[in-house]
């Protein structure tokens, strides 16, 4: 399994390297800049604790607003891993699971998750948060990759009960997410990743973009690679 997703991931992230849109340079800076990623088992209470740093702050830069869900833009810190589908909550579908955490001020997908605690659930989306994706190749867009999709009409899927209610295979789990200094981290319970331990994974920082009007461009794709904490995409990190 870490052989496929590996020879994957370098293909379309090392494309993606090459292929970066103007518009989307102004938000690589040091604060995308990655030379550390991650993942720590802490057996005694039950959890992984997933941290990259970076040269610069760590969440410091935010998207700028376009005033709309259509075009809006999406920084994130992605954790691709060779984990199953089905050990996040999806149903079994081919793909790269991957845990981004995502920034976005135009739009709230964390319709069960209050991360600013005013009370109101649906404006917070600048906020970091977490989500579970399944990526797939995509050539529509620079950066190679999109969240996977599907017909909403498909009564086949099965995502996790925490999911935004968008057609992609996309979970809000609401992990609690922190930045400071140069340090982003989330913390994920055993039992939500299916108790796994001995997954390998990379870190990704990127420049996302959503699209609700275009037929002939993903709802969520891969526009821009900042760094890759390993320099190859060989997911050569273990859980320690």
């Amino acid at each position: 399994m870490k052989a496929i997703v590996t020879a994957v991931m370098t293909s379309l992230f090392f494309g993606a390297l090459n292929t970066s849109c103007a518009q989307e340079r102004p938000y690589n800076n040091e604060d995308f800049s990655i030379k550390e990623v991650e993942v720590t088992h802490k057996s005694d209470l039950g959890i992984t604790v997933w941290q990259i740093s970076v040269n610069g702050m760590a969440g410091k830069t935010t998207p700028i607003p376009v005033g709309q869900l259509d075009g809006a833009p999406v920084l994130g810190y992605v954790f691709p891993t060779d984990l199953k589908s089905t050990d996040v909550g999806f149903g079994e579908t081919e793909g790269i699971v991957a845990l981004a955490l995502t920034s976005h001020p135009d739009f709230d997908d964390t319709p069960l998750w209050d991360e600013n605690n005013d009370s109101t659930f649906d404006n917070d989306g600048i906020i970091w948060h977490p989500h579970w994706v399944v990526l797939v190749e995509d050539a529509r867009v620079k950066g190679g990759l999109a969240v996977k999709q599907f017909k909403k009409e498909d009564k086949t899927v099965v995502l996790p009960p925490t999911n935004p209610g968008m057609p992609m295979y996309m979970d809000s789990p609401g992990y609690p997410v922190t930045s400071k200094g140069d340090r982003i981290t989330v913390v994920v319970p055993d039992y939500r990743i299916n108790n796994q331990k001995n997954f390998h994974y990379d870190g990704v920082a990127a420049f996302m973009r959503v699209n609700t009007s275009k037929d002939d461009l993903p709802m969520l794709g891969v526009y821009d690679v900042f760094t890759v904490a390993s320099g190859d995409l060989s997911l050569p990190y273990t859980v320690k």
